[in-house]
């Protein structure tokens, strides 16, 4: 069969392409190896993560956080089993909403494994063995990601005792202890779930701090919360073996700068190290496709390989891996291949880490402007001084906005606090049409909000806050 576009990978950035690439005319198809669409973010990752997010936030807040509200309530109980049946129906309706787009935009879907045999032509092979054959006037790689594990350590996840984050959605009970090694956000998220839930969490991290790309301000604040949360944090700590025992699992690691080791039981341990390209069988070496020296997909500022009518996107080329930046290079890539001139750009991809409170950044931090000679100023606003964040008992955080020092132009935001998630878009809007903190700041917000914060900071940076 013959396709103006086949795609490889149905996840954010692959249904994203097909879907915007049939909008404008082609004849589309995907190819999918999971038996349903929506990739590692709808099936196993961003949606089910999110789901069990929201209803352990549910559960602490009924245990902890009503009584000061005045709503008195006896002590909740935790059904897990009933909570991942909440999380499995979450990702069943998104899955099927991609379906049902792929079905009304007439994209053809095909599952099994596809496989580049060159340019112009993508091979599937299904379950039952059987080789279809796909002719493409373009290919789109849009593969995704896997789990990375820790650099030079063998370390064998079952995903029942040893788990990567395939298994830290899916735990048949709270564990009395979790480990978590890798501070980062998927470690962050999964973490702070089956803390509120009732287990020990402690995070064995390597660097000096959590969320190490966060802005310096961001993480120490984070730091506070999570360890006041309950969580024991050890930075500055290399894992050097993970191991199950008769009982669960032991993990030893020792200092970065030296020292004796040490070792921790657990009954699980989550690895939480990051994820790494996904290229294994793909034929790239056989059609001459030119990886980088960290696996991934080498691309030019079109998104093109270095073979002709081979394009890559999202996890498995260079840029941060997040769904929304794999959607905005899906939507381009399509624009590119129909005629237009598709575009994403990568000093305005916010990012969002969705433990309570939420972390959300966009643009710069502090130490990157630092390390490339920037002047800059900057404008902090607290949710204390916040009425709405008052009368809701969520003062925890604040607003931190980074702006050029000559011109004001609005280089980095970068909020911890309650629906942090939500909030960074204003500031990603501005960013995108080169504005001001003046013009934050000038900008009327309703009150009362939590986004009256932004505004304050805003203030804050070009001159003075009101409140404050």
């Amino acid at each position: 069969m013959a396709y103006d576009l086949v795609v490889i990978g149905s996840g954010p950035g692959g249904y994203v392409c097909a879907v915007k690439a049939a909008q404008l005319g082609l004849k589309v198809a995907v190819v999918e190896k999971r038996a349903t669409y929506g990739g590692t973010c709808l099936n196993i990752g961003c949606i089910p993560s999110k789901a069990l997010l929201h209803a352990s936030e549910m559960f602490a807040h009924a245990a902890h956080g009503m009584d000061a509200l005045g709503v008195e309530v006896s002590a909740p109980k935790l059904n897990l089993e009933k909570m991942m049946a909440h999380k499995d129906a979450t990702v069943k309706s998104n899955v099927d909403g991609v379906s049902f787009l792929f079905k009304k935009n007439k994209i053809d879907g095909f599952i099994g494994t596809g496989r580049i045999v060159s340019a112009g032509k993508v091979s599937v092979t299904g379950d039952d063995g059987k080789v279809q054959e796909l002719e493409a006037k373009n290919i789109v790689i849009a593969t995704g990601s896997d789990v990375a594990g820790i650099p030079g350590v063998n370390v064998e996840i079952d995903e029942k005792v040893i788990i990567s984050s395939t298994g830290g959605i899916a735990l048949e009970k709270v564990p009395a202890h979790l480990i978590v090694v890798g501070g980062g956000v998927i470690g962050m998220e999964l973490g702070s779930v089956w803390s509120r839930l009732g287990a020990k969490v402690t995070v064995v991290e390597y660097l000096d701090k959590l969320l190490g790309g966060m802005d310096g301000d961001v993480s120490k604040q984070f730091q506070r919360m999570m360890a006041k949360q309950g969580m024991d944090i050890r930075t500055d700590a290399k894992v050097t073996g993970v191991e199950k025992t008769a009982n669960g699992a032991k993990v030893t690691y020792e200092p970065v700068k030296g020292g004796d080791a040490q070792t921790l039981e657990a009954d699980v341990v989550l690895i939480a190290t990051g994820r790494k390209p996904y290229t294994a069988g793909l034929g790239l070496e056989e059609a001459g496709v030119k990886l980088d020296n960290r696996g991934r997909v080498e691309i030019d500022g079109h998104f093109k390989t270095n073979v002709d009518g081979i394009y890559a996107i999202g996890d498995v080329v260079r840029g941060p891996m997040l769904a929304h930046k794999a959607e905005d290079e899906g939507v381009a890539i399509a624009e590119i291949i129909a005629g237009q001139h598709g575009h994403v750009n990568y000093d305005v991809i916010p990012g969002v880490v969705y433990t309570q409170p939420e972390v959300a950044s966009v643009g710069k931090t502090e130490e990157e402007l630092k390390a490339a000679g920037i002047a800059y100023k900057v404008g902090k606003f607290p949710f204390t001084a916040n009425g709405r964040a008052r009368a809701m008992l969520a003062t925890d955080g604040f607003v931190k906005i980074l702006a050029d020092k000559d011109t004001d132009r609005v280089l980095g935001g970068h909020i911890v606090g309650f629906g942090a998630g939500e909030m960074i878009h204003e500031i990603a809007v501005l960013m995108e049409f080169g504005g001001s903190s003046e013009d934050l700041g000038r900008t009327c917000h309703a009150h009362p909000t939590m986004s009256e914060a932004v505004k304050e900071a805003a203030l804050a940076t070009f001159f003075k806050p009101i409140h404050m």
